[in-house]
């Protein structure tokens, strides 16, 4: 997944993402280094706040727009 990836690209810190998704900064460091998956509805928040598509997010395309 490239959360990591687009999180730095943006310069937002584990915790601010987190806190924007009302998520635990634990999760969002388990979804970087893979030791856990996202649910579905949560690889959708992700998708959506960087406003980026699924399959860029899960690294499917490197189109990151959505169709």
């Amino acid at each position: 997944m490239r959360l990591k990836e687009l999180r730095k690209q943006r310069g937002i810190s584990q915790l601010k993402l987190a806190l924007d998704l009302n998520m635990n900064q634990n999760s969002i460091s388990r979804y970087e280094t893979g030791s856990h998956e996202a649910d579905y509805a949560t690889l959708i928040k992700l998708a959506d706040y960087f406003d980026v598509s699924l399959d860029y997010l899960l690294e499917r395309t490197d189109c990151p727009t959505r169709n």
